[in-house]
């Protein structure tokens, strides 16, 4: 996998951005974050994605969120180290852009204010 230095991707490990703390900034009792389901659907869509080569195989996936998981992302709570280290992955693979991962970001966050 290669190595990935973004930009976005130190945004996104912001220790004060993690679910329990913008859980409790925004008064919500529920332990998993909204986008946890997202998430799941993203991962399962990307295991059933075989036509593809460049998208990562299950087993290549959860090998890179283990590996970083236990490295880049280790002081992040699950699922958030889950979540960057999918995105370290897309990136790295040419799946997605920085650009394109900073206006996700921005839309959730723009809705999330709203």
């Amino acid at each position: 996998m290669a190595d990935v230095d973004g930009e976005v991707l130190r945004a996104m490990v912001d220790p004060d951005q993690v679910w329990p703390k913008v859980a409790a900034k925004y008064g919500v009792e529920n332990p998993v974050p909204p986008w946890k389901t997202s998430l799941d659907g993203l991962c399962d869509a990307l295991d059933h994605a075989a036509c593809d080569t460049s998208v990562p195989s299950f087993q290549e996936r959860r090998d890179e969120e283990d590996a970083l998981s236990a490295t880049e992302y280790s002081d992040l709570p699950y699922p958030e180290n889950q979540l960057v280290s999918l995105a370290h992955s897309l990136l790295a693979r040419g799946i997605l852009t920085e650009a394109e991962l900073r206006q996700r970001l921005s839309d959730v966050r723009r809705r999330l204010e709203a």
